[in-house]
């Protein structure tokens, strides 16, 4: 198991958006919520930086 946590920074991104959607299992979006809440950040916001921190950490295999 890796030690990498995810460090809520201050917005990021700024500017336009798009709207998407994705399914997730309800236990997921429980767990989401309760981030959200405990961070008192928006489910968007934690959303977003999860989405960035697997991006600036994830390796494909070749």
């Amino acid at each position: 198991m890796s030690d990498k946590k995810l460090v809520i920074q201050k917005q990021k991104y700024t500017g336009e958006t798009i709207v998407t959607s994705m399914r997730i299992p309800r236990d997921l979006l429980a767990d989401l919520d309760k981030a959200a809440k405990e961070s008192n950040r928006t489910r968007n916001e934690v959303l977003m930086m999860c989405l960035e921190f697997a991006l600036e950490n994830m390796e494909i295999e070749k």
